[in-house]
């Protein structure tokens, strides 16, 4: 029997198949640039540590069709690696937003899925991909034991002066509007991973996942107590195509003065906004690019983009008075040379000191980027959200939970 894991990001999804009792992958995918004309589907088969990858250039319109397209990857005939989906026991979902209530790793019921549609509002980018995914993952393999695993559980241990908004009482009482925090699930791996390489299980670490979507975290011991997303993902650094922090007053004064409604805002600061506003392009290889060709747009984009980080890297410092390392994650934060070093540079009041030589080189697993003298460590840790929600959910299963009587 297998676990499948679902990752659906923004734009993109990725996928992992594993043994249900090994943390070796049989096979990992990433279907990626969901919805627009240059979609590309990746899949890497592993057989005797010997890999094989199948690239697919076609139009993946939806997080619908993507899922019936991994699905089909693996029974297809000549890569196939079940031959029944059947095989596949449980499939471990992703979900970015739990709110208050989705706090813990659960089994997949009717009013999980109810609970997880209440917060579309404010995860309107991922969690209608999230139920989609789980609505198509149920019709394609409806023997499998449905978990989800939530971004924002890891957050939980911030402190209420971290997490409260300077707004009356009540909105957090009722409503339940605070801090949550996001990429909980890849925060908590990669810290976990520094935490082991420094031998220190107190570190004092600022995680910085860098994707479509960007966050940052302070962890102190392996506990979270501050992070850049709020109430939504919306918070925080400059996105692919999120807008970050932005005054208040700025979306009061385009509803009052200029008529947007309420709609049109949220379009205007998840989709339309970000690097995308800045430069015509969400995707940072293109932006990259175009930095390198003196494109003045493309020039401010990671300026701003990075100035912002290093914003919160301060902020953070002074959170956890002192800083042991910084960590990179996510598919900028691990493959961008660029982004690392402008984040990095005129940093040397925090410690943090960078090799241009070392940040320059493309490989792969946790490096160490630190230049001498610096006494914060500069690492590169991939993340790998799959094998983590994979071991919760064999963990979940061993247990027995209640739930799965009826699976």
């Amino acid at each position: 029997m297998y676990i499948l894991i679902i990752n659906s990001g923004s734009s993109s999804i990725k996928y992992q198949l594993f043994p249900r009792d090994s943390d070796q992958p049989v096979c990992s995918g990433l279907v990626e640039r969901i919805g627009q004309d240059n979609s590309q589907v990746t899949h890497e088969i592993f057989r005797a540590d010997v890999a094989q990858t199948l690239k697919l250039d076609q139009r993946v319109k939806d997080h619908e069709t993507g899922m019936q397209l991994l699905a089909g990857l693996l029974t297809r005939k000549d890569i196939a690696v079940i031959a029944d989906p059947a095989q596949i026991g449980t499939v471990g979902h992703r979900v970015v937003h739990g709110g208050e209530t989705l706090t813990e790793p659960t089994i997949i019921t009717a009013d999980v899925k109810a609970k997880i549609k209440a917060l579309y509002p404010l995860a309107p980018l991922h969690n209608p991909g999230h139920i989609k995914g789980i609505e198509v993952a149920e019709k394609l393999f409806p023997t499998a034991t449905q978990i989800a695993v939530f971004d924002t559980a890891f957050h939980q241990t911030l402190p209420e002066k971290a997490f409260r908004y300077a707004i009356p009482d009540k909105f957090y009482r009722e409503d339940g509007i605070r801090v949550y925090g996001f990429h909980g699930i890849s925060h908590q791996y990669v810290a976990g991973a520094a935490m082991t390489w420094l031998k220190n299980p107190v570190a004092k670490l600022i995680t910085i996942h860098l994707g479509n979507g960007c966050s940052m975290a302070a962890v102190s011991g392996g506990r979270c107590i501050d992070t850049s997303m709020g109430l939504t993902p919306l918070d925080g650094l400059v996105m692919g195509t999120r807008s970050g922090a932005i005054d208040p007053s700025v979306l009061l004064y385009l509803q009052q003065q200029k008529g947007y409604t309420a709609e049109q805002l949220t379009k205007l600061l998840n989709k339309q906004s970000g690097m995308l506003a800045l430069t015509g392009h969400n995707d940072m290889r293109d932006i990259s690019r175009l930095y390198h060709e003196n494109d003045p747009a493309a020039k401010l984009a990671y300026e701003l983009y990075t100035y912002r980080i290093k914003k919160f890297i301060g902020a953070y410092t002074a959170a956890l008075n002192g800083l042991d390392a910084l960590v990179f994650t996510a598919g900028v934060g691990e493959n961008d040379a660029l982004a690392r070093e402008l984040v990095c540079r005129d940093m040397e009041v925090f410690g943090i000191h960078i090799d241009i030589a070392k940040n320059q080189l493309r490989e792969k697993g946790l490096r160490d980027l630190s230049a001498g003298g610096s006494s914060a460590r500069v690492l590169v840790v991939p993340t790998n959200e799959e094998l983590a929600i994979a071991r919760v959910c064999r963990t979940l299963v061993a247990e027995g939970h209640p739930n799965l009587e009826s699976s």
